[in-house]
């Protein structure tokens, strides 16, 4: 699952956080927008989880493709000009 910047306006929620006050000031004078950079990180750590969350449940499925890819070598191994 990809969370990105939709192509369509969804309504934009404020919320609080707490963050050090010298990363902020450091933000500011930067000129960096501290609501996209959050929405941006929060975004990737969803992103992380989510896989994280897909490899437990897919985790079987996994360890069998990959002994068989050591058993019989990858699929398409025959066509392969590299």
């Amino acid at each position: 699952m990809n969370v990105r910047r939709p192509k369509t306006s969804i309504p934009r929620q404020s919320v609080n956080v707490s963050v050090r006050g010298d990363i902020v000031a450091q933000a500011k004078k930067l000129g960096l927008n501290l609501s996209q950079i959050t929405e941006a990180a929060l975004a990737h750590a969803i992103n992380a989880a989510a896989f994280e969350d897909w490899k437990k449940a897919n985790a079987r499925a996994l360890g069998a493709h990959r002994k068989r890819v050591e058993r019989h070598g990858a699929l398409l191994d025959g066509l392969r000009t590299f």
